[in-house]
């Protein structure tokens, strides 16, 4: 029986170490590559760099390019990123809290419409999405297109209904007797809510922000609709695509580029891990 289990056990960490090397291994080849010509780059893509320096030379390159304007993306790729998780996880909170303690009809209703948005395609409304953008420039005169509004704006609804559904789960778990308390005590519903059930959203604030940010900070499709590639505003995988022309692929250039813009997410992944965990878990269980 314990030769059972030790090998049971062996045989797991095998596996896992072996998961482990495949999933890094794309990371290994965009490192060992960042520190290379595109020379050496396509002669031998698995080869370890000659000289790790290139990788400071490509660094500079990226960043004092004018045609680029690698620094601008970034700013515009955090602009987005940080206004859009703010957004995403404050309102989906409200209205996760509201859907919860108003038990009627027309708030299941509404909470069935929040998750069907997870189960419809974003190829399927992305040229739609265009379309809408266009008409409320014509009628309203509110330019979407082009813009960091819209981009924050198209961000939100794509991030809410994710959002929403775990924030509802969550919420289900607080006892509303400290909410009822609060109301004795003269909290209005906006104090209640900012003041009582804001600081215990927070597992699950960091969980939603982590993913969402992972997901807007790399997203390439919806900022290409949105802003267009070679404008005047653009994101980092944007900027990332103006290396690959059509008839010069930059390979040295792209994996410095894709490197640095994957530094930063990795790090928050790897600090906030187990708030992910722990939000994704927590409200599980009533």
């Amino acid at each position: 029986m314990r030769n059972k289990k030790k090998i049971t056990r062996i045989l797991l960490t095998v596996i896992t170490v072996t998961l482990f090397l495949v999933t890094l291994f794309p990371f290994f080849i965009v490192l060992i590559n960042s520190a290379k010509s595109s020379l050496e780059i396509i002669t031998d893509p698995i080869a370890l760099p000659r000289q790790w320096s290139q990788l400071f030379s490509n660094i500079e390159e990226i960043w004092t390019s004018p045609s680029i304007r690698y620094a601008s993306s970034v700013y515009t790729s955090s602009i987005i990123t940080i206004l859009s998780l703010i957004a995403i996880s404050v309102f989906s909170a409200m209205a996760a809290w509201v859907l919860v303690r108003r038990k009627t009809k027309m708030s299941t209703f509404i909470f069935l419409l929040f998750i069907s948005g997870l189960i419809i395609p974003f190829q399927v409304v992305m040229f739609p999405l265009v379309s809408l953008f266009r008409t409320i420039n014509q009628t309203v005169g509110l330019q979407m297109l082009r813009t960091y509004h819209g981009m924050i704006f198209a961000y939100v609804g794509f991030g809410a209904p994710l959002a929403v559904f775990m924030f509802h789960g969550f919420i289900k778990s607080i006892p509303l007797e400290l909410e009822e308390a609060a109301l004795i005590d003269g909290c209005s519903k906006t104090q209640i809510f900012f003041l009582i059930v804001m600081p215990i959203l927070k597992p699950i604030f960091v969980t939603i922000s982590i993913l969402n940010a992972i997901w807007i900070w790399n997203d390439f499709l919806l900022p290409s609709l949105i802003l267009g590639v070679g404008q005047d505003i653009q994101t980092i995988p944007l900027a990332i695509a103006a290396f690959a022309g059509s008839f010069v692929k930059k390979w040295d250039l792209i994996m410095t580029a894709v490197l640095m813009a994957a530094a930063p997410i990795i790090v928050g992944f790897i600090l906030g891990q187990k708030h992910i965990i722990k939000g994704m878990v927590s409200g599980s269980i009533k």
